[in-house]
């Protein structure tokens, strides 16, 4: 199985403010290690990396300067990361 080790954090449940980066990197690690599809966890992994490199963060990662995110926020940047990924991997770009 593939879980972030923190656990669900019940304590902060329906409040929008967990940080969803280590469930969707462990589903990176499931497309690589149990399905074989390294693209796809790469392309998981780099929509990640560029959240966070244009400054994204949630509020347990929010340092001076950077945009703090809500939980589904946080999510919705991701799949957008991924969504521009494809339709440049779809143009050969």
């Amino acid at each position: 199985m593939y879980e972030p080790v923190h656990g669900s954090a019940p304590d902060i449940a329906g409040q929008d403010v967990a940080n969803p980066l280590a469930a969707i990197a462990s589903v990176a690690l499931m497309f690589r290690y149990s399905f074989q599809m390294d693209q796809a966890a790469g392309s998981i992994e780099a929509a990640i990396d560029g959240v966070l490199q244009e400054g994204f963060r949630t509020s347990d990662l929010r340092q001076n300067g950077e945009m703090t995110l809500s939980t589904s926020e946080m999510g919705a940047k991701i799949v957008e990361k991924l969504q521009a990924t494809t339709v440049k991997q779809d143009r050969g770009e």
